[in-house]
């Protein structure tokens, strides 16, 4: 194998900072639109990143050679982190975020779709930086590189292992021979959703501006507010119920849609994962529902907990972690219960992030038919999902992931207890970092923020934040020997 063109991975890179000045220009003219002073801060931004973006397609004329896995993993690990230190000027500049560690966690957390914030009053951001909070969660959601990848011809180079590196799960739809034309379907599904949520709760009574923002957080299960209460703020169960909806429908692998647009149902509802992750949403709504009855059964009434039940546990396991309540009051059952669901996330090839459905469901299985191989030694029992034999390749990676995640997990909890953190603050800001899902526990808990957690602890979170995004090996393989050498 060749060894890592470097060349290719600027002049991408370069390309791909073209799409974030041009949405950052989108958001300088929402501010403009308001009236606002911010507005400069944001064109000053925009110009920026441009400015560096024509600097490396310059210093890296057309290249005509393929572009290899380990260009297309390391463009994937290197977007992120730069595309989160170019976002934050907005706010580092205004002085909305005046701490250059507060800024790179919050952009990092948006892009990442994690949600998890360091304000402590959001609603003092003004329209264009609340806009461009909630856009980069929109960006981040279906991905960049699946954006880039829908104008890569403009590039001149391959996008497949771009795709392989940035499309999130242990198996890759590929729904057209040509992979730009995939990237546009699955973008074409991601905003004509986005439309329709965005009407259904400005018609359910938020104002435009709030409608289409939290369209874009949920569609992307990023769960970024406008509003301090997040969507306790309303209080409307009618737009509990749009939101409890479309974080479902985000926590589906979008491929399938392309299926359901065109007529094929069988190939939709008979989906094994979709199946499970349906199953894994009503079982656990009804746990949390019986316990939130047992415990709290005074204080709410019955259409209040099965609302409080579904909507928590479909933000939580979508990984959107939008709020409607603090769970964190309630029986320490449930809220354990809520920090498992946390690690659960939704399917693959969804917009959500944790360890994902079917990796989960295959993990089962596989434990399961372990017993019957016991039983039976000679016996060969394979492992199946959605009738299709599952190579043991893939087995390996899935316990491979498993084994991963857990160590990084307990690593993490360990680094941020050695910080000074609570055992209770430092479980919850590793789970949900690592799993981009916002809300933590304790101190850190759904009604609280991040702002007052050790610096070490914010930026451990936004490395979790960036590994859980990228399903762990795509940035961890970055960093092993044989990725560098020939």
């Amino acid at each position: 194998m060749k060894l890592l063109d470097i060349k290719i991975v600027i002049r991408i890179m370069s390309f791909l900072l073209l799409f974030e000045a041009l949405f950052m220009l989108i958001s300088a003219f929402v501010s403009v639109a308001y009236g606002e002073p911010d507005c400069r801060y944001i064109f000053y931004s925009s110009g920026v990143t441009l400015g560096f973006s024509l600097l490396g397609i310059l210093l890296t004329p057309k290249i005509e050679v393929e572009m290899g896995k380990r260009e297309g993993y390391l463009i994937v690990a290197l977007v992120w982190i730069v595309f989160s230190l170019f976002g934050l000027l907005p706010f580092y500049w205004s002085g909305s975020i005046p701490s250059f560690t507060d800024a790179f966690f919050e952009t990092m957390s948006g892009f990442t779709t994690t949600g998890a914030s360091i304000l402590s009053d959001i609603e003092e951001l003004s329209y264009g930086l609340l806009f461009w909070r909630s856009l980069i969660q929109w960006l981040g959601g279906m991905g960049i590189i699946v954006l880039s990848l829908a104008l890569l011809p403009l590039l001149g180079v391959g996008g497949m292992p771009l795709f392989v590196a940035e499309v999130t799960g242990p198996t890759k739809d590929k729904l057209h021979a040509k992979i730009s034309s995939t990237a546009k379907i699955l973008w074409g599904v991601y905003f004509g959703i986005t439309l329709i949520e965005t009407f259904c709760l400005w018609a359910a009574g938020m104002n435009l501006f709030d409608a289409v923002c939290h369209a874009f957080t949920t569609m992307a299960t990023g769960g970024f507010s406008t509003k301090n209460l997040s969507i306790a703020y309303w209080n409307s169960p009618l737009i509990e119920y749009i939101i409890i909806f479309f974080m479902f429908v985000a926590g589906i692998n979008f491929s399938l849609y392309f299926f359901l647009l065109k007529g094929n149902f069988r190939k939709f509802f008979h989906n094994e994962e979709f199946k499970y992750y349906t199953i894994f949403t009503f079982i656990l709504s009804l746990i949390v529902f019986v316990a939130l009855t047992i415990s709290h059964g005074n204080t709410f009434g019955i259409e209040e907990r099965i609302r409080y039940s579904f909507f928590n546990v479909i933000s939580l396991m979508s990984t959107t972690g939008y709020v409607n309540v603090d769970f964190i009051q309630w029986h320490p059952f449930i809220w354990l219960l809520l920090l498992l669901v946390m690690l659960f996330g939704g399917s693959a090839g969804s917009t959500a992030g944790g360890i994902k459905t079917v990796r989960i469901v295959i993990l089962l299985k596989n434990s399961y038919y372990e017993f019957k191989r016991l039983i039976h030694p000679n016996a060969i029992i394979p492992v199946r999902f959605n009738n299709e034999v599952i190579k043991p390749q893939l087995i390996n990676n899935v316990l491979a992931f498993f084994f991963l995640y857990s160590v990084i997990t307990i690593v993490g909890i360990l680094f941020c207890v050695a910080c000074g953190m609570g055992l209770v603050e430092s479980m919850g800001t590793v789970v949900t970092s690592i799993g981009n899902v916002g809300p933590g526990l304790g101190t850190v808990g759904p009604v609280s923020n991040f702002g007052a957690i050790p610096m070490a602890c914010k930026w451990c979170a936004s490395a979790l934040m960036l590994i859980g995004r990228l399903e762990l090996f795509t940035v961890l393989m970055v960093f092993t020997h044989a990725f560098w050498k020939k």
